[in-house]
């Protein structure tokens, strides 16, 4: 069946930053107290009228241009979101319409800040099967227009952006092992509610999360699915170069890496300057320790990430 691998990588960060500084100056909080608890410090907020298939698309071309391929031999575009540009299309394809690829299977997948690794996933079974040779996986969020920007637990946590990964059809190692799970029991820890009815918004169209509950339930799963992931494939801890997490809190970070017995030099870690950007994170951090050298081919890499559902999951692959 071959083998599934990434080609290129891709991100883009919307230009206005906001800072935890300027955070306080709307709300009470301050740097020191966002800082101790998360680990963020800035992150970064899509301009008006911006949508998130904008952002997709800036992170799709870089991934593109850094597979070294036309855009032509793209066969499926899969986008993470949890912030579409509107109910429907999926915003997938309104960013096939935006690359001039018509007639390419397109689709969105949802599960939040797990729908990176769900959305790897499946682009790669679409491989294996023969069902595709070149797929554009992107995570794409524009999580500023779900945050209640008086409701400091979870205005502070947040950011926009996009990344993306061309993956292609391979002989040689590419995915070694996708593990994917999720426990809707859980959803009223980490959820946004609302829904549209009779044209009026029913119910609470802000973000809402118990922190406390989601930081256990987080630590314990990832950890667990990093663990398994790895057995699955027969791959050892100790050949681990890089773990790609998702962004949501330093100590959930730190103690999943503890776990796995990685030192945090061999953790990428995006989310003092980007916060929490669902879907993208795990690209948008990909994409930094690819471009900057510190992952390089042949090398071992862990993406795990876990989003509301709760939906979590772990992609292991050379890179």
């Amino acid at each position: 069946m071959g083998y599934s691998r990434i080609l290129g990588t891709g991100s883009f960060l919307p230009s206005q930053v906001l800072t935890n500084a300027q955070l306080a100056e709307r709300v009470e909080t301050s740097d020191e107290w966002i800082v101790s608890r998360t680990g963020i410090r800035a992150r970064h907020i899509a301009d008006e009228g911006h949508r998130t298939s904008d952002l997709a698309l800036r992170a799709a071309e870089a991934a593109i241009a850094s597979a070294g391929i036309d855009k032509g031999e793209i066969d499926l575009i899969i986008v993470a979101t949890t912030t579409p540009d509107m109910i429907f299309p999926s915003t997938a394809c309104i960013l096939q319409e935006k690359l001039g690829l018509p007639g390419v299977p397109a689709f969105d997948v949802q599960a939040v800040c797990a729908g990176f690794a769900y959305a790897l996933a499946t682009a790669n079974a679409y491989i294996k099967s023969g069902m595709s040779k070149k797929a554009l996986v992107i995570g794409a969020e524009i999580m500023s227009r779900v945050l209640d920007w008086d409701d400091r637990r979870t205005c502070v946590l947040f950011g926009d952006g996009a990344g993306a990964v061309v993956l292609g059809a391979s002989d040689e190692p590419g995915i070694l092992h996708a593990k994917l799970a999720a426990d809707g029991r859980y959803q009223g820890l980490l959820n946004t509610p609302a829904q549209i009815s009779g044209g009026k918004i029913q119910g609470m169209p802000y973000l809402h999360m118990d922190g406390p509950a989601v930081f256990k339930f987080a630590v314990k799963s990832l950890s667990e699915i990093a663990t398994a992931t790895l057995a699955e494939a027969g791959v050892d801890k100790a050949d681990l170069d890089w773990l790609v997490p998702h962004q949501a809190n330093l100590r959930i970070i730190e103690s999943t890496a503890k776990h796995l017995g990685l030192p945090m030099e061999k953790v990428v870690v995006t989310l003092p300057e980007q916060g929490n950007t669902s879907a993208a994170s795990i690209p948008l951090a990909l994409d930094v320790a690819v471009r900057d050298g510190r992952i390089r081919r042949g090398q071992t890499v862990m993406l795990e990430g876990i989003g509301g559902g709760f939906a979590w999951g772990a992609v292991l692959l050379t890179f």
